[in-house]
């Protein structure tokens, strides 16, 4: 198999199978306690910062994801990547995702018909960016969805994002595969690590942070409106992936979703409190 060796494994989330299953299953216990409304959920939105730290939150979207139709999904879209708004896209187009639980093999069919239609850098397992927004999620996606593929895309926080992601539904629908989508991204990245310190440190910061600035993207999030997602990326520098939530959101609309929810929020500063901290939030819609 031509398998895209894992590279944040050991470090940000557990090399073996047994420590990642031991894991998960803490996430799905720590999960019990968050309510959802929304039956039969489409998308969603995930963290990707190291499974101490946000794994609990990715976890249970996607877990969320795959109650009672996991085995009904052909492929599970990813959009993520650390990108700027004139960044082109990326994809690998064939292979699989090494994971501690087993290869995540990609859809090669709906990749292809992609890259038909849009111009993108192509990776393949030998030769990609080290980018951790999408391999975090891989584990949790063979552990959940074990006999779908995947389709993993950068994406820009651009307009045109927004019509890739619309295309993304089309394209399966007419190749005849059923598909949930994810898009990764944390929230604000704030304090002297990040340069980020417009309101100080201290409590009064950690705040703003959470009851405002990163409500501000939560809400857009929720109301499903990729286009502001995409302004509050940019201009509040509230989500660092902001492309990636919105196609997965322009995407879920696609497929007839109407509302989103957030299913948990947390942030760096509740495990590990500094002047330096990280947004973290788990839409489902």
């Amino acid at each position: 198999m031509n398998l895209r060796k894992s590279v944040f494994s050991g470090s940000w989330y557990p090399a073996g199978q047994g420590e990642c299953e031991a894991q998960i299953r803490q996430f799905l216990d720590e999960g019990k306690s968050y309510p959802l409304s929304i039956d039969a959920p489409v998308g969603g939105v995930v963290p990707h910062a190291g499974w101490f730290f946000s794994g609990s939150v990715a976890c249970n979207v996607i877990h969320r994801l795959a109650q009672g139709r996991a085995a009904e999904v052909d492929v599970v879209v990813v959009f993520g990547m650390h990108l700027h708004p004139g960044s082109a896209r990326y994809i690998m187009p064939e292979g699989a995702w090494e994971t501690p639980l087993g290869p995540v093999s990609v859809d090669a069919a709906l990749a292809g018909e992609l890259t038909r239609q849009y111009t993108f850098q192509l990776e393949t397992p030998s030769r990609f960016q080290q980018d951790n927004t999408i391999e975090l999620q891989m584990p949790f996606i063979r552990y959940f969805f074990p006999d779908s593929r995947v389709v993993a895309m950068g994406v820009p926080p651009a307009a045109e994002t927004l019509a890739l992601a619309k295309s993304v539904v089309e394209t399966a629908r007419d190749l005849g595969l059923s598909i949930v989508t994810i898009g990764s991204t944390d929230l604000t990245h704030y304090g002297p690590n990040y340069g980020f310190t417009s309101k100080g440190t201290g409590q009064a910061a950690v705040d703003w942070v959470r009851r405002e600035n990163d409500r501000r993207v939560i809400d857009a999030m929720i109301r499903m409106d990729p286009e502001a997602v995409l302004r509050e990326g940019i201009e509040n520098e509230n989500a660092c992936c902001s492309g990636a939530a919105a196609a997965a959101i322009t995407a879920g609309k696609t497929m007839g979703a109407r509302r989103g929810e957030q299913l948990v929020y947390a942030t760096s500063y509740d495990k590990s409190p500094g002047s330096s901290f990280v947004g973290y939030v788990g839409v489902v819609f």
